[in-house]
């Protein structure tokens, strides 16, 4: 049994609703799959969810795992290994990522860990972006911008905010965001997942800003979104490339915004499908 995650690393951020990653290593996967009721073991299971068996991408060995929430508040993400997974993964000279990441030896009793390598820590920090990478960073974050504004226009909620709330802020306004953050920490604080600790390692004045690009449902108030997105990831990237030596490409910038801007003002009738 493994310990893994959060709880196995040192000085993380951890609280009462902080969940357990656990690794059981069995000799067959499928009886703990198919018999579920050890889970109660535990306590008394509100809602679960489960991976079905498939094999480990870089072993071809067949895993499988589930999150399980207790009804007393207890959170378990269980990871079930076949032994013969576990040994390969002890003789191999690199750690997968949900490793490396952190781990604790809970129970080996019959010495299966013996060699596994040590984490790092460091699977999830960042490296600096080169060039090439910020280039297309923010020409990716660009390229979604008429597509929002072309929904807002139809009013198409739904479409709008897949693409405001999630490619735009999550995928690329993020990663912005994370470099931002790396270049105060010198390249050394692990990104968290969905941007977790995000808020604890930026400006106050940053956060507030990000705040300020989330809106309900009306319309308008996307549209204002959208442009207060576009305005945050114009600061954070011009900021993350006078940290790098890059060039920030205003006039993608200037021409992709001055295009949104036309749309919003156009009458319904003139816009063709």
């Amino acid at each position: 049994m493994l310990l893994t995650s959060t709880r196995a690393i040192p000085h993380a951020h951890v609280d009462v609703f902080s969940d357990y990653d656990v690794v059981l290593v069995v000799r067959d996967i499928h009886p703990f799959f198919e018999d579920r009721t050890w889970l109660q073991d535990f306590g008394s299971v509100l809602v679960s969810y489960w991976d079905p068996i498939h094999p480990a991408p870089e072993y071809g060995i067949e895993q499988a795992g589930n999150v399980i929430q207790y009804a007393d508040g207890l959170k378990i993400d269980f990871t079930l290994w076949p032994v013969a997974l576990m040994q390969r993964i002890a003789a191999d000279p690199l750690l997968p990522a949900d490793l490396d990441v952190g781990y604790a030896i809970l129970v080996d009793k019959d010495h299966v860990t013996g060699g596994m390598q040590a984490p790092t820590y460091s699977v999830y920090i960042p490296t600096r972006p080169t060039n090439e990478m910020y280039q297309t960073a923010v020409e990716d974050f660009f390229s979604d911008v008429p597509y929002v504004a072309k929904c807002l226009w139809r009013d198409e909620l739904l479409p709008a905010k897949w693409c405001l709330d999630y490619d735009m802020k999550h995928i690329y306004l993020r990663r912005l965001l994370e470099w931002r953050m790396e270049h105060d920490h010198h390249w050394s604080m692990p990104a968290g997942a969905l941007g977790k600790g995000l808020k604890r390692h930026l400006p106050p004045d940053i956060w507030a800003q990000l705040e300020g690009t989330y809106a309900g449902a009306g319309i308008g108030e996307n549209w204002a979104a959208l442009f207060a997105t576009i305005a945050l990831f114009r600061r954070v990237a011009i900021e993350v490339a006078d940290q790098l030596g890059y060039s920030y490409p205003h006039h993608l910038d200037q021409g992709v915004t001055a295009y949104v801007q036309n749309m919003k003002r156009l009458e319904h009738e003139s816009v063709p499908e």
